[in-house]
Formats: C-alpha cells, sequence, structure tokens
C-alpha cells in the first residue's frame, strides 16, 4: 500500500475550477487523481510520494513528454584528438531494461556504447543513476542514430551551457526577534543533521564562514567527500564543509580540454570566483563577529540555517556551467546525501524533458531532496523566468531594508542621491568641486566608459559621468581610473530605471537612478555653454530601516512561465540585493583581475544570494507547523492549489496539512512532521 505522507484538508468555499486545477496532476508529475465525487467546499486529499506510486524519475516523465516532438537545439561541439568533430549529449536510459546481468547502472551503459561500437573509454563523460539514468558522452554525427535507434535511450539531448545568476537578512525577514529564538534555537540544533549542496563555483574554505569547531561530527547517513585536488587537500573539510567536488568533463570536452584560458583556474573546488563562496555562507555560514566590506555592513555574518553543514559541488567554469557538468554535480549530491540543494545558475526556458536542470532535480525531488533555484537576472521584462518547472522552489531577488547612500553635489547647493561601496581616499584632500565631464572621447561611446573610449588629456583630473549599459558597472570605474578620472558618476538609462545596485569601485564613485541620472546629463550639457560643469562626490555609509522594502529588484527575472503558463513562477522573493556573505581570498571584491584589494566578505547582488536566503525559512516553516497565503493568490490560476501541494509534498516526507480558507486568508497547519 502506498505510504502516505501529506493529507490536505480543506474546509472553505471553493472556486468550482478546483477540480479542474486538482486534476491536471498528471502535467505536473503528480499522481494521476480520479475525478472527483465530493463536494467543493469540503474535500480531503491524500498525496503519496512520487516515488512510491510512480516509475522512477526518468520513466515517469521522459515517456510522457517523449510523445512531443523533439526539437533541434544548439549544441556545443569540439575537435578530438583524430581531427573529427564530437559534440557532447546527455543520453536518458530506461532503467527497466537494465539487464541483470550488470553490476551498475554505469556498467551497462559502457557496455550499451560497446554494443553500438561506441569505446566509452574515449566518448563516455558521466554515468547517472542517483538522480537520473543515463549517460553524458561526447559523439560523433554517426552514433547519434544507433543511439536514438536503440530501445534502451529514451531520448538524446545536446549538452547545453548555463550562466551563473549572478548580515542582515535573518534580521530582516524576522528570523532574530525574541518571539522566535527558542523555536529557532531548537531548529538551529535540528539541522546539524541537514547537508546543503550548493552547486556553484566552489568554495573558499579558509573562510571564518566555514568555521565548524562547535558543531558535532557530520550525521552517519552522509556518504559525501572532500576530492583532493589543486590547493585543496581533503584536510580542509571539516564539520561545517563537509564535503566538496568539483566536476569539468563536460566542459573539458567542449571546450577541446581548455578550462578558464587567460585566467588562474582552479582545477579543483577551491573557488576563484567568489560567487559559490558567497552562495554557500548565505546559506549556511558560520555565525562571524565585526563582519564587513572595507567597513560597510558591519555586524555579525551568519547564514539563514548555521547549525547547517555545507557540500561544495563545483560546477561551474569561467566559460560557464555545463549541462552535463551540473547533472553530474545533481546526481552525486544525491546519492552523498543532501537534504537541500541550491543552484543559482540557469538557462532559457526549455521544456521541462531537455532542460537539464529540471530533469535533474525531478529525480532529486522524487528522492526527498528540497530543490531551490535562482529565477534569473533578466528583468524586468516579462516572461523571463528561468527555473520553472513545478518540483523547484523558484526564488526571485528583493531589496533588504539596508541601503549605502551617497550623493553628487552641484554648485547650486542640489545634493541628488545615489549609492556606493566605495571605501578609499576622497577625491581630494577635503570636500570640494570637480570638474564634471560627461563624453569625454571622440564620440558617442565615451558616455557609457568602454575601454579605450576616454582621452586620458580631457579626462584627468575630472569627474566622469558614465550611462549604465554594455560593460560591467565596476569596469567602468575601472575604465575611467585608468585614463586619470578623479571619480565617476553612473547614471542609469532606460533600461535600469531607478534601480540602484552598490559596487565597491576602484575609485571615488556613486550610482544615481535615471531620473537624477537625467538631470546631471542636462546640467553637463547646459554647462559647456555658460561656465564648466563642476560636481562633489560624498559617502553616508550604512543606513538601515529603509522603507519600502522589500522591494522586487529590477533585475530580477518575471514570469509568466514560458514553459508552462498555468504554474504561477517565480514562487517567492528572497533577499537578493546588497547581500553580505564570504569571498574567495584570490579575488578583489569588484572581481577585475586590476583588483588588489582582499577582504573575507564582500557585498553583491544578484539572483545568487536570494536562493540560500529562502532555504532556512522553509525548515522553520515545518518547525512552527502553520503559515498564511493571501486569497487573492489563490484566485489568480486555477494551478494554484495543484501548485501549493506540490510544494508542500516536496519538502516533507512525514507530514500531515490540514488547510482552512477564511475571508482572506489561506491557512495551512502541519502536524506530526
Amino acid at each position: 500500500m502506498p505510504e502516505t505522507f501529506s493529507s490536505i484538508f480543506i474546509h472553505c468555499k471553493a472556486p468550482k475550477t478546483l477540480s479542474k486545477a486538482l486534476h491536471k496532476g498528471p502535467t505536473y508529475f503528480a499522481p494521476a487523481q480520479p475525478p472527483l465525487s465530493l463536494p467543493l467546499h469540503h474535500l480531503t486529499l491524500n498525496l503519496t510520494p512520487l516515488h512510491s506510486q510512480l516509475p522512477p524519475p526518468m520513466e515517469l516523465a521522459l515517456p510522457f513528454l517523449l510523445l512531443l516532438a523533439l526539437l533541434a537545439s544548439p549544441s556545443l561541439a569540439h575537435a578530438n584528438g583524430n581531427g573529427s568533430n564530437t559534440t557532447t549529449y546527455i543520453v536518458f536510459m530506461d532503467p527497466a531494461r537494465m539487464p541483470a546481468v550488470h553490476r551498475t547502472p554505469a556498467h551497462w551503459h559502457a557496455a550499451h556504447l560497446e554494443s553500438l561500437s561506441i569505446d566509452p573509454s574515449r566518448h563516455l563523460l558521466y554515468s547517472y543513476s542517483a538522480a537520473a539514468h543515463g549517460f553524458a558522452a561526447a559523439l560523433l554525427p554517426g552514433h547519434l542514430p544507433l543511439l536514438r535507434g536503440s530501445p534502451e535511450v529514451l531520448q538524446v539531448v545536446p549538452d547545453e551551457v548555463f550562466q551563473l545568476h549572478t548580515t542582515r537578512s535573518p534580521e530582516f525577514l524576522g528570523l532574530l526577534t525574541p518571539a522566535y529564538q527558542p523555536a529557532i534555537g531548537n531548529l538551529e540544533a535540528a539541522t546539524h543533521d541537514v547537508v546543503i549542496g550548493v552547486l556553484d563555483t566552489g568554495v573558499w574554505p579558509e573562510s571564518p564562514s566555514f568555521a565548524g569547531g562547535n558543531l558535532p561530527p557530520p550525521p552517519a547517513r552522509w556518504k559525501g567527500v572532500c576530492e583532493a585536488g589543486v590547493d585543496f587537500p581533503p584536510s580542509l573539510c571539516g564539520r561545517k564543509l563537509v564535503g566538496a567536488r568539483s566536476f569539468s568533463r563536460g566542459l573539458h570536452a567542449a571546450n577541446g580540454g581548455a578550462i578558464g584560458v587567460g585566467k588562474r583556474t582552479f582545477r579543483s573546488a577551491r573557488d576563484r570566483d567568489g560567487h559559490g563562496t558567497h552562495t554557500a555562507t548565505t546559506a549556511a555560514g558560520a555565525v562571524v563577529a565585526n563582519a564587513s566590506l572595507l567597513g560597510y555592513a558591519t555586524g555579525t555574518a551568519r547564514g539563514m540555517a548555521p547549525g547547517a553543514r555545507v557540500a561544495a559541488y563545483k560546477v561551474c567554469w569561467p566559460e560557464g556551467c555545463l549541462g552535463s557538468d551540473i547533472l553530474a554535480g545533481i546526481d552525486a549530491a544525491v546519492a552523498d546525501g543532501v537534504g537541500v540543494l541550491s543552484l543559482s545558475l540557469g538557462g532559457g526556458s526549455a521544456p521541462y524533458f531537455r532542460d537539464t536542470v529540471a530533469v535533474g532535480a525531478f529525480g532529486a525531488a522524487a528522492a526527498g531532496v528540497f530543490v531551490s533555484c535562482s529565477a534569473g537576472n533578466s528583468g524586468p521584462s516579462g516572461a523571463t523566468v528561468s527555473n520553472s518547472a513545478p518540483w523547484v522552489a523558484t526564488v526571485g531577488a528583493g531589496t533588504l531594508d539596508r541601503d549605502f547612500p551617497a550623493y553628487v553635489t552641484l554648485p547650486t547647493g542640489v545634493r541628488l542621491p545615489g549609492v556606493s561601496l566605495y571605501a578609499g581616499p576622497s577625491p581630494s584632500p577635503r570636500p570640494a568641486m570637480l570638474p564634471l565631464l560627461y563624453g569625454g572621447g571622440r564620440d558617442n561611446a565615451s558616455k557609457l566608459c568602454l575601454s579605450g573610449t576616454l582621452d586620458p588629456a580631457a579626462v584627468r583630473g575630472k569627474i566622469v559621468l558614465c550611462d549604465r549599459g554594455v560593460n560591467a558597472r565596476v569596469e567602468k570605474g575601472a575604465v575611467v581610473k585608468a585614463a586619470g578620472g578623479a571619480g565617476m558618476i553612473l547614471a542609469n538609462t532606460a533600461a535600469s530605471g531607478e534601480e540602484l545596485v552598490a559596487d565597491s569601485h576602484l575609485l571615488p564613485a556613486v550610482a544615481v537612478g535615471r531620473m537624477v541620472g537625467d538631470k546631471i546629463r542636462e546640467y553637463a550639457a547646459r554647462g559647456r555653454g555658460g561656465g564648466r560643469p563642476m560636481a562633489m562626490l560624498s559617502f553616508g555609509g550604512t543606513v538601515l530601516g529603509v522603507r519600502p522594502s522589500p522591494v522586487v529588484a529590477a533585475f530580477s527575472s518575471r514570469g509568466p512561465n514560458t514553459v508552462v503558463p498555468e504554474i504561477l513562477k517565480p514562487d517567492m522573493i528572497g533577499p537578493g540585493v546588497n547581500i553580505l556573505a564570504a569571498w574567495t581570498g584570490v579575488a578583489g571584491p569588484t572581481g577585475l583581475a586590476k583588483d588588489g584589494r582582499r577582504t573575507h566578505f564582500n557585498i553583491i547582488s544578484g539572483e545568487c544570494p536570494t536562493v540560500p536566503t529562502k532555504l532556512f525559512p522553509a525548515l522553520f516553516l515545518f518547525r512552527f507547523r502553520i503559515f498564511t497565503i493571501p486569497r487573492k493568490l489563490l484566485r489568480r490560476s486555477d494551478s494554484n492549489f495543484s501548485h501549493l501541494v506540490l510544494l508542500l509534498s516536496s519538502l516533507s516526507s512525514s507530514c500531515t496539512a490540514r488547510a482552512q480558507c477564511s475571508d482572506s486568508k489561506f491557512h495551512i497547519v502541519l502536524s506530526r512532521c
């Protein structure tokens, strides 16, 4: 008899379309439901684990979806040693067809390739068996019809490149209020047995945020390893960082063996970029007193679940994140025994059966792992959300109530607001007006402060006004500094509107919104005719209590979901603007090669901090056994209820949920968790 792991009781006047919404379950890979005969104002729905009623993950999703026509997609080709072009593909196999003679799926995959005269020693990259059933291989064009014609093969998908979605958060989310402290203390102790798997650019293990001296030994069920590699001996793991592995065979095959050309890259789980260290410690960093970025955001740094453990799976490199490597990381994480997966990366919007992250996340969710992914950094345009599968918690980015104000003062006395994380010397010994320049080059490209467009003779000693866009914000500051500029005003255009992101520039710099930027542009243009334009920059440190907050960040990707519009995505927002967390020891806060500053912590913005900030509240939710959803959210789509059911069922394998509708709220009370 199937194991019942969630029971949801609804007592309210439900819309007539609720029955239709519930019966959409098979579309979302939920258990098929018979037609409802119960009155819609009073019904009980029993959910069973996907793995108890249904075939293994790939058997569930892929045969159903293979009724759809396979479409051609861009792939990654490279030249092998014989000069022939090979392309990396992910081949999904039907596990029910695995002959008993094979000891392991990996043995079967190799034998299957050999049966088709494909040498596994030359072509096989990965074998998947925990989160997916199949393998990745670098194949010649003639290999494809052989594999696609094999009855054991469900589908063959080209490898794909995914990109990274690039102290105050617990307090802002209300987790440090006195009323919650007893429960949170109990939950933090309970999370000692939780291992959070972070798929990213690796970790900097010497960071104080990975100190685990007060933690008990890792849970006995943990099977992960600390993989030895370049500058990464296994001894660097401990009771906080309990696992570290790297995956690069897919990228190695796609690039003809080259990784990180022209950049210092660690062929190990060590983090050169900083993104993975920041994300991992946002999720579960240890408590570190007196943390700051060059004096900004000073306070006690802590991850959202400081009692949990971290396992790092390095799947992203300077060239990007290959789908075959990501799937290998997910597969290893599930086999190692993680309870939570955090992925701050994504690609386009592909059908779920062709989306490597969605397929791997499905297998992980079926194994009882909670999977949280970033929504993307392609906002504010609509229909840009990625990672939209219903078995994934898709997190957008919002603001905190903390800001880093800075100001541009004009000779008229007008003080225009902006933001900055600059912490170096002032452009002059004491605050003073300096000449202001807009367009210090031969053409309009100089207004964007692109490399090579500024004339040093015109820029030297001046504050340069730069339009935002095309190149990185911090790179514009480096271009101005290299040309001899004394400071920079980074002004938004229509594309970025009023969104302000603070950066730790290499020279005094203030970022301003579009409206303020337009005022400064107008002043700079008018000043040419009536006198030399001037400006002064000043910096206001750290300010708390900013309202309104949270506000959805302009860069955060928006819905609707282009794959299945009935599934509302993103699911939620989390703090993702100006987040302080640990940083790598080989890159400055800007990440630029010419930035020689080093700091234990950095403040960055993007989708990467949002995913880990929602992991602890997910655990917190189940500790208190109750949460509330505004009724208006349930009215927005018939699919909301079935989506909510799936979210609940993925969060726990042993809970009973009772839901009630009031006039304005939808209450869910969990028991027996």
